[in-house]
């Protein structure tokens, strides 16, 4: 009688239960539904009177504008939350001081804040008749209606993305390696480029990426403090609203494809860092 040898760490098949089935198949059919159709949509609408009518609306002056005003600003932003979420990440995880829970709670305050609330605060601060305002006129300096607005709307509806995604990781790896590295006779910066850095380089590079994601659609702040001046303060998003308010649908969706390549771009990016985490 021939025996025939088992392998006992070969994986075993797994059957999936009816339960299971469905689950697996209700998820798909939501994500098609809520996802798929509405994206085939948009890009079904902006070639459906051809090519050239879709490159023309893209080449549009005023919505060239806005995709140049929309990258400008996530350009800014970005590594500016990059320095301020690893400064904050830092400061909460490495040290032991008075109010270290308050500033984690006022890190997670944009979490909260409507992104409309946030642009009116920043009207009630710097508009004519803000706090700020009639100080800042005097000076000759104006925020309100201009990319400066934009900008720092877009950098508080987004300044926790790079802090939260670092916190909980360096509170996980503790501080170990950056004390074996300092009594190693290491400096502050060759201890945080060196050791620090490499060890939270995933989760920086993913908050980057939410970071960027917000920053390029974000629309009720901005809405608030830019005016939604063509060809000077439309950021993409409010340049899509315009272009469907005046009844320019396809133009409308020209706009949208744009702005959804850019995200579907995002988040694969998101999908191959979280990919690398994992492996790693």
């Amino acid at each position: 009688m021939q025996t025939v040898a088992v392998n006992p760490t070969a994986p075993r098949k797994h059957k999936r239960s009816g339960a299971e089935i469905g689950l697996i198949g209700l998820a798909l059919l939501g994500a098609v539904v809520m996802l798929g159709v509405p994206i085939s949509v948009i890009f079904v609408y902006a070639f459906r009177a051809g090519i050239e009518v879709y490159l023309a609306n893209i080449l549009e002056p005023n919505t060239l504008h806005a995709i140049g005003l929309t990258v400008m600003t996530a350009l800014i932003v970005v590594p500016i939350n990059i320095v301020f979420g690893v400064a904050a990440a830092w400061l909460v995880t490495r040290f032991r001081f008075p109010g270290r829970k308050l500033l984690t709670t006022i890190i997670d305050i944009p979490f909260s804040v409507s992104p409309i609330v946030a642009g009116v605060i920043y009207l009630f601060l710097y508009g004519a008749q803000g706090l700020f305002g009639p100080l800042l006129a005097d000076l000759g300096i104006r925020i309100m209606f201009t990319p400066i607005a934009i900008v720092l709307v877009s950098m508080f509806v987004t300044a926790p993305f790079v802090a939260r995604e670092l916190i909980p990781l360096m509170q996980t790896q503790g501080s170990e390696d950056e004390e074996a590295a300092l009594s190693l006779g290491a400096k502050g910066f060759q201890t945080f480029w060196y050791v620090t850095l490499p060890n939270i380089r995933w989760a920086l590079l993913y908050g980057a990426v939410l970071c960027n994601a917000r920053v390029m659609g974000e629309f009720g702040a901005v809405s608030v403090v830019s005016g939604a001046i063509r060809g000077r303060t439309n950021t993409l998003p409010l340049q899509i609203e315009l272009l469907f308010n005046d009844l320019n649908v396809t133009g409308a969706f020209a706009a949208a494809s744009t702005l959804t390549v850019i995200a579907l771009l995002t988040m694969l990016v998101k999908v191959a860092l979280e990919s690398r985490r994992v492996h790693r």
